[in-house]
């Protein structure tokens, strides 16, 4: 099971373009990130920029697409960063997101990734006619 880990450090929101984390908690965090590397379950992550450094949104209304310039004032969170995991189980990905070394601001969202097993078996056949082996990642 694939999950996603996502990181919600309050006040991020508000950080100046160009804000980076300080190298304390970097390292902390890299000695998690390594952990889940050596475990065998890390498949990717990243963390984003503030949204003052560069953000847009696409909406999407009546089959055409509108984009709007931000940072968005009326943001109350933004995501700071995301982990995607493979592990045996919900209770297992709970786990390792209860390890991030998080300070009293930070919220981890964790999520089951979409995956073709979710679907009826008619339309996995169909997935897998479109995309072949890699219809779990259309």
């Amino acid at each position: 099971m694939r999950f996603m880990m996502i990181m919600f450090p309050k006040g991020y929101e508000n950080e100046k373009a160009g804000t980076v984390p300080g190298l304390e908690d970097m390292d902390k965090m890299g000695k998690y990130n390594e952990a889940l590397g050596k475990a065998g379950v890390l498949l990717a992550l990243d963390g984003l920029t503030p949204p003052a450094t560069m953000s847009a949104r696409v909406t999407f209304k009546d089959g055409k697409s509108k984009v709007t310039d931000g940072p968005f004032t009326e943001t109350k969170e933004v995501i700071g960063g995301f982990w995607i995991i493979q592990v045996k189980s919900p209770e297992e990905a709970i786990e390792w997101a209860s390890r991030i070394p998080g300070k009293d601001d930070l919220v981890v969202e964790v999520r089951r990734l979409l995956d073709i097993t979710d679907f009826p078996v008619d339309i996995q056949k169909k997935i897998m006619e479109r995309f072949g082996d890699g219809g779990d990642k259309p």
